[in-house]
């Protein structure tokens, strides 16, 4: 055939389980971006399914993609590079415990994750179901995937909200905030101030040239990025599309072997001085799932903080006994 070269295209496959709010949320963002070349849907209610994909569908006329987006099984995530779970069970009510929860999401996820190891299935898992620490650990166990390979969104949405308000309050892009929110993706979580930048500026250093009052500040706006999610599910009941660009970020540096850096859920082996526990640390992403952790060096204060983050997360494994 001459100089003539076929070049054979490896279409990028991207399965999301759980076609709730936050699913569907993280489809939509993944469609408008045209991160992948094939989107797969799948869910218990097959009803809803059908539903969602055809309304993904029909949309495509007017995205930037010729996206493939079908519904599907288990078994049809056999060849996809990244399987992203956020099918869960929601609270029945506030007599129900943490425990029973949990319990109950472990259940939904051994029925999920034993199925689509089976199939063949060996790409990046990426976990958003709460709580998400102690269900990317378990993830984990039940895949027995390498654990660079299983990593959950973790603190990426609180480090997002915290770099909306401090850009809001330094009249700055949010892309020019460096500032990270980590430890246990809830009541744990924290900012590490010590680390954080303002553009090229140590935030230290802005507080010194304006005054006390900005750290007072920061800290008002660290209490809001906490209770960021409790007013928005008061408003609307539930988070979703916040979540949803954090986990198309995510895919899009896997697929693209970005080695961009996120405050995922990660698995620590000794790093900021805990292990067997995966917690909120800013990472390298890439093609492969986590490359490596950032230790950032954090104050004395800021890792006893980060020790009870850490405590917290294995005392909840310790009560499931995994």
């Amino acid at each position: 055939m001459g100089d003539f070269f076929m070049h054979i295209y490896e279409s990028k496959k991207v399965a999301v389980i759980g076609t709730g709010a936050v699913g569907m949320s993280c489809a939509y963002a993944v469609l408008n971006q045209s991160i992948c070349d094939e989107l797969l849907l799948v869910d218990i209610n097959k009803e809803r399914l059908k539903g969602e994909t055809a309304d993904l569908n029909h949309g495509l006329p007017f995205s930037p993609s010729a996206m493939k987006i079908e519904c599907g099984n288990y078994e049809d995530c056999y060849d996809a590079d990244i399987a992203v779970i956020c099918a869960g069970v929601p609270q029945k009510d506030e007599n129900q415990t943490r425990r029973e929860l949990i319990e109950e999401n472990v259940k939904v996820f051994a029925s999920i994750i034993e199925p689509v190891v089976k199939s063949g299935f060996s790409g990046i898992f990426i976990v958003a179901t709460n709580p998400v620490d102690v269900l990317t650990y378990v993830t984990m166990k039940l895949s027995g995937f390498p654990k660079n390979r299983v990593f959950g969104s973790g603190t990426s949405l609180d480090s997002a909200r915290l770099r909306f308000l401090m850009g809001e309050y330094f009249e700055v892009n949010p892309k020019n905030i460096h500032a990270y929110v980590i430890g246990e993706h809830g009541d744990g979580e924290f900012t590490a101030w010590s680390n954080a930048m303002v553009s090229v500026k140590a935030l230290k250093e802005v507080v010194a040239s304006q005054g006390e009052f900005v750290m007072q500040d920061m800290e008002d706006i660290e209490f809001k990025v906490k209770n960021s999610a409790y007013e928005i599910i008061k408003a609307k009941g539930a988070t979703n599309y916040g979540i949803g660009m954090v986990l198309a970020r995510l895919i899009k540096a896997v697929l693209n072997n970005e080695n961009s850096i996120f405050s995922v859920s990660t698995f620590l082996n000794g790093e900021y001085g805990n292990e067997n526990v995966y917690v909120g640390v800013p990472a390298v992403v890439n093609a492969n799932g986590v490359r490596e952790i950032l230790e950032m060096k954090l104050t004395e204060n800021e890792q006893k903080k980060f020790d009870n983050s850490c405590k917290i997360i294995k005392s909840m494994l310790e009560e499931l006994n995994i």
